[in-house]
């Protein structure tokens, strides 16, 4: 693959079915699949069915899906969360997940093998790939799911200035959480009496994002590698801060990739907590170089040979450094 970042946004050419006529039959069949689903789902349905328009789909899989969730928890799908997981979150058990997928292959006529719904965690999962199938283009990488284990062994950044209890990372982003949990060191002089998380850290966390998608979910080439210790911040812009943060907000942390090409991978982040916007940047800017892959061990009568030590003394880690 190219150095440059895959594009988000995806083309609205017209699906081939589109050309084939919507007869007033297929108008109350679908009708009928749809009935318990809501007006808008129908609504959609029919403009992908008569253009062809993927743009139309996300609204579609989100009403089928809102179909099977329980009534207490539809309330997290209106809020379009990509990073909603089918499991935790919605209760969306393996037979479920095949009623969606027969609705699904049904109202938008297409076809779906079993084996391709293993890698499906999240609703930003489905869409994709349903978006991808309908397009005809290749499958995405799937989202990988990455405890603070996994996180602090990957990560340059270690506590107490690490600011990501959990993430999932794709190709073609990442998020995260962290709570605050009102024991950070910094919370001390922060403000006297009245700890409030400062902004240069939130935007430090998602600098910390950022870094953990190049290192876990860039596109690269075979036999390229991101060396995590060549990682630097070098610029932001477009930040606005829209609310206070305290101890016990669970920062909900984004990031999405714009352009990526060595040595600079530039992204926009947004922090939210619940529903509420707390931090937008436009622009966050990284400096990265490539480092060979590692090679995996050699086998010598039967057994694993070492590999050799590498130099992790040359370079500090990321500090992504604002003024609160």
């Amino acid at each position: 693959m190219s150095d440059s970042a895959q594009s988000n946004v995806t083309s609205s050419k017209p699906f081939p079915l589109a050309s084939k006529p919507f007869a007033p039959d297929d108008e109350a069949a679908l009708r009928e699949a749809l009935k318990r689903c809501s007006p808008s789902t129908f609504e959609a349905a029919v403009q992908f069915r008569k253009t062809g328009n993927a743009d139309h789909m996300p609204a579609v899989v989100i009403g089928v899906i809102e179909r099977f969730v329980e009534p207490d928890l539809r309330a997290k799908l209106k809020d379009a969360d990509d990073d909603l997981r089918l499991i935790e979150d919605l209760g969306i058990d393996s037979l479920t997940m095949m009623e969606i997928v027969i609705l699904v292959e049904d109202v938008l006529q297409l076809t779906i093998n079993n084996d391709e719904l293993r890698n499906l965690r999240t609703v930003g999962d489905v869409k994709t790939f349903i978006d991808c199938k309908i397009r005809g283009l290749p499958l995405p990488r799937p989202t990988k799911f990455l405890p603070i284990e996994h996180i602090g062994a990957v990560m340059p950044v270690q506590p107490p200035f690490l600011f990501l209890n959990e993430a999932s990372v794709s190709s073609t982003g990442a998020n995260g959480k962290y709570r605050i949990t009102g024991q950070e060191f910094f919370l001390q002089g922060h403000f006297k009496d009245n700890p409030v998380m400062p902004a240069s850290i939130m935007l430090e966390a998602l600098g910390q994002l950022a870094v953990l998608f190049l290192l876990e979910g860039a596109p690269l080439e075979p036999g390229k590698a991101i060396g995590a210790n060549t990682i630097y911040f070098t610029g932001c812009e477009g930040v606005r801060a829209h609310r206070m943060c305290k101890p016990g907000d669970i920062l909900t942390l984004s990031i999405k990739p714009k352009r990526m090409k060595i040595p600079l991978a530039t992204f926009e982040g947004a922090i939210r907590v619940g529903q509420e916007k707390a931090v937008i940047a436009e622009d966050i800017t990284l400096t990265f170089a490539y480092v060979e892959s590692a090679v995996a061990p050699a086998m010598i009568n039967g057994a694993l040979q070492p590999m050799p030590e590498s130099d992790s003394s040359s370079t500090p880690p990321l500090r992504v450094a604002f003024n609160a």
